[in-house]
């Protein structure tokens, strides 16, 4: 969840560093350091509560000196968010600092041991206890730091990514992961270390994607040497970077979670360029090809997800029972993975994560290959870890996603999804081929009725001018509106931190209607043709209890629009693709509430932008 970055090579290490840093600041931390190495053989550590800006602020006029060096992010899971538990983590000696992310879940149990043998340690952190434990692994069996690495981890539980700096070293870097995600870019005299490629782009085109339990020794003038903690030598593979620099950057937007809005007409092309054939009405899912015939025999297709990926999740099962009628079940990974679920070999798991580095999903998928399952991933990120755990999968080519509120991936996850949905009924014949040829030339249609919505903002930021005063707001839809109203109310709590909840429409007489007063405002998603009477009749509810009214509805709407305060029209589409478009003015809403109350939006509180721990 936090960020990390090395370098080695010919250059001036601290500059890299920091850039990095600022880079990686969308993943969401509370504090930031770096350790390097000068000419003079100081190991050189500075570190502090805040952001990357505070600390430059807080080596400003120290040695910073040095063609080596780590530096982090860290997002508090073990100890408070203070200068103290920030990263680096220095060993006892002095002569080891370490970077992590993930967590040691056995660290109490070590560090009872490693105090039992007079260590003391300084901070709260679990990262502290691993530092010290790879120095006692490296001293007492008289080892290197490479060998004592991949020894120490032998003892540790839990998920990590960790790079090392050792004095007298300053040629050697050791790198290792479990869990969570690092990639290492490799230059001209020179190797680059991150959490994800961001901090690379521009430096390198060539990486190699570290894997699960492996530990690498990263020498000036030698090539990657890697091993696994089992002590089993590893053939490094290299890779061409698919990332740009131009694609990490604003773009003349204000934040990058507008940007990222309004690219949605091309990331949703993006998205089905090449796979969605309008002109000859078939849809091509290469990546999944050899698996269609095990997804239309499957005893069960069940999806696991986490937050927005999670509410795509539920679009994409309502559309393949509509479309091709075959029963799916939406689980979130993070229940997945603690329970017993019920799954046989015939079954298909889809596993759906933007950054394709989510620990619950990775978790479920290890679960569902245990029980012998095919299993598919739909991701965001080239060469992911979730990319290289599953079967085969489909990549939904959104581009990077800055903002921590995801909204371009949801939209991409659902066209994958719609795409998937649509080649299950030409397959199995559950729909007529007029039908399939309507649905995909209406999905075609989809971008550029995505730019109009967003044509339409001047209305969503009237809206976010009444509602920033709020306390709470209630999100309403029916069917596949359902998930969109989850979504809508998620992306209002992340940014602007209003309580809000999502609700099937038809659930507000169960329980929320008490809430409904003057001050509440609801939003409904009313563009259920097959249920339109309904939602009119919940509208009327709230009218009757004087509760705040805003619709999203279709084009041309006559009876919502009366009884509404607020109204933003949608063009008209097929009523499953709904989800597309109503879901852009809910972000915009959350978006422009946030502004107007002064949050952080990229960079929301407590939040972070790839949960790689649990």
């Amino acid at each position: 969840m936090c960020g990390i970055v090395a370098y080695i090579g010919n250059k001036d290490a601290y500059p890299i560093l920091i850039n990095g840093l600022k880079r990686l600041e969308y993943r969401g931390y509370d504090s930031a350091g770096v350790a390097m190495l000068n000419a003079k053989n100081e190991l050189n550590v500075y570190k502090t509560k805040g952001k990357v800006s505070d600390l430059v602020s807080f080596a400003s006029g120290k040695d910073v000196s040095g063609h080596i060096g780590i530096a982090h992010t860290r997002w508090a899971t073990h100890g408070e968010p203070n200068d103290i538990n920030a990263h680096p983590h220095l060993s006892r000696s002095g002569n080891l600092a370490l970077i992590h992310n993930g967590i040691i879940e056995n660290y109490l149990t070590i560090k009872k041991e490693l105090e039992n043998r007079g260590y003391k340690f300084k901070s709260s952190t679990d990262t502290e206890v691993l530092v010290n434990l790879i120095e006692d692994v490296q001293l007492t069996q008289k080892v290197d730091l490479f060998e004592a690495t991949r020894i120490a981890l032998n003892h540790v539980n839990g998920a990590y990514a960790i790079v090392l700096i050792e004095k007298g070293h300053p040629d050697t870097l050791i790198a290792a992961r479990k869990g969570s995600p690092m990639v290492i870019g490799i230059g001209k005299d020179e190797f680059f270390i991150a959490s994800d490629a961001t901090p690379i782009v521009g430096m390198t085109s060539q990486v190699v994607y570290i894997e699960n339990e492996e530990v690498v020794k990263v020498k000036l003038g030698e090539d990657l040497h890697i091993k696994t903690i089992d002590d089993v030598e590893m053939t490094p593979y290299i890779q061409e970077l698919q990332l740009n620099l131009e694609s990490i950057e604003k773009g003349g937007f204000d934040h990058f979670m507008l940007k990222e809005i309004y690219e949605q007409p091309t990331t949703v092309r993006d998205t089905m360029r090449g796979r969605l054939h309008a002109d000859l009405g078939t849809v091509t899912l290469g990546g999944i090809f050899d698996y269609e015939k095990k997804l239309l025999n499957a005893r069960n297709i069940i999806i696991v997800a986490c937050g927005t990926s999670w509410h795509a999740a539920l679009v994409g099962s309502y559309l393949i029972e509509v479309y091709a009628g075959i029963r799916v079940k939406v689980e979130y990974a993070s229940e997945f993975r603690y329970r017993e679920p019920v799954i046989f070999p015939d079954d298909v798991v889809i596993a759906i994560s933007q950054s394709g580095e989510t620990a619950d999903t990775l978790a479920a998928i290890d679960i569902a290959k245990k029980k012998g399952a095919t299993v598919l991933g739909i991701c965001n990120v080239i060469g992911s870890s979730i990319s290289r755990a599953t079967d085969a999968g489909i990549y939904t080519h959104a581009g990077p996603e800055i903002g921590v509120a995801s909204t371009k991936a949801f939209t991409a996850q659902v066209a994958v999804l719609t795409m998937m949905a649509i080649r299950l009924a030409e397959l199995n014949g559950h729909l007529p081929k007029s039908k399939i040829m309507e649905l995909i030339h209406e999905l075609d249609l989809i971008p550029e009725k995505i730019q109009t919505t967003l044509e339409r903002s001047a209305i969503v930021k009237d809206i976010a001018n009444e509602m920033k005063d709020c306390h709470n707001a209630i999100y309403l839809g029916r069917l596949q509106n359902f998930p969109v109203a989850l979504e809508g109310a998620l992306k209002l709590k992340e940014i602007s931190y209003i309580h809000a909840e999502g609700y099937p429409a038809a659930e507000m007489k169960h329980g929320p209607i008490a809430l409904i007063d003057k001050d509440m405002p609801v939003i409904f998603i009313a563009t259920n043709k097959s249920t339109y009477e309904k939602v009119v009749s919940n509208v009327q509810e709230v009218k009757a209890r004087h509760g705040k009214i805003i619709s999203v509805v279709t084009e041309g709407d006559v009876l919502v629009k009366e009884m509404s305060d607020y109204v933003i029209e949608i063009p008209d589409t097929e009523c499953t693709y709904a989800p597309l478009l109503a879901t852009i003015p809910l972000q915009l809403l959350a978006y422009y509430i946030a502004v107007l109350r002064g949050c952080n939006v990229d960079q929301p509180r407590n939040l972070a932008k790839s949960v790689t721990v649990e």
